[in-house]
């Protein structure tokens, strides 16, 4: 599977279909890998890579941190996914595109249509993350992250991963840094000779900056309701996916559009239906950006 090296972090992507260019940032937490398009949920439910790449060049990549993506320690914003999307982009010389992400990877799409107004053809927001639930939860797991890191040292951390191997999302011990710790040993020695105060400082950046409202994060809303781009939102409802998340952006987001469709009738053909129609209709209207 192909890499590229993208603000000196190696990127894995694939590339499947053909047809007008589709970014599309993996859904899940803190394991956001490619595979995930086609095992997890929802989207492995309506087989919705399966269909999309029917028609379009769908671009698909492990974040940064996550699978056999790289990683550096460093209080990560939604700044800081958009560098990697962008940056892959431009590696595949692409310079528009449509963008679409499920769960967690809304926040970094919000956040790229905003540093880079020009570049998404539209955006697709699936199952956005967000409210109160979600933020406590998350900001939790830095929580008992940095309280393993108290108790046993990064080389206690380093020692975990190795033994058990787990995502920060399925053991919260391990922290963010849990899958380059597991594939890679020489950052996994560094990560292990840090100084434990100033990576306690980071964590906390990173959690507030991330994790910092009970509805969607990822840009601010004065910044969405000056981006000029077409959006379609579909809601999720459950304890990380609130539909009152995905009505906040419907509400800020000038140019949305919003299926207003209970997840159980969000079935593989209604879903993808509605997906292509969209991808169709804001396609059709640039002929040249294709």
């Amino acid at each position: 599977m192909p890499t590229a090296v993208i603000d000196g972090i190696t990127t894995r992507y694939e590339v499947v279909g053909s047809g007008p260019p589709l970014l599309m940032y993996s859904p899940a937490g803190f394991d956001a890998t490619l595979d995930k398009w086609t095992t997890q949920g929802i989207y492995a439910k309506i087989r919705v890579l399966d269909h999309l790449s029917e028609k379009y060049r769908c671009i698909i990549f492990d974040r940064r941190e996550c699978g056999q993506s790289g990683g550096r320690v460093e209080a990560l914003t939604w700044r800081h996914y958009v560098t990697q999307g962008k940056g892959l982009l431009d590696h595949l010389n692409i310079k528009r595109a449509h963008l679409m992400r499920g769960c967690m990877g809304c926040c970094p799409v919000l956040a790229f249509g905003i540093a880079h107004p020009a570049v998404p053809l539209s955006l697709i927001l699936y199952w956005p993350v967000g409210g109160a639930k979600y933020r406590i939860n998350s900001r939790q797991r830095f929580a008992d992250h940095l309280s393993f890191v108290r108790q046993r040292g990064l080389e206690g951390v380093v020692a975990l991963i190795k033994t058990e191997g787990k995502t920060f999302g399925a053991d919260p011990r391990g922290g963010p840094w849990a899958t380059v710790i597991r594939n890679d040993p020489a950052f996994a020695e560094s990560y292990a000779r840090q100084d434990v105060e100033n990576y306690t400082v980071i964590l906390d950046r990173m959690g507030r900056a991330l994790f910092d409202r009970d509805t969607a994060p990822g840009a601010e809303p004065e910044d969405l309701f000056q981006l000029d781009v077409r959006a379609l939102i579909v809601p999720g409802r459950d304890a990380s996916h609130a539909t009152s998340a995905a009505r906040y952006l419907e509400e800020c987001l000038p140019k949305s559009e919003y299926w207003d469709a209970p997840v159980g009738d969000q079935t593989e053909e209604a879903a993808n239906t509605r997906l292509l129609d969209f991808l169709d209709k804001v396609t059709s209207e640039f002929p040249d950006d294709q």
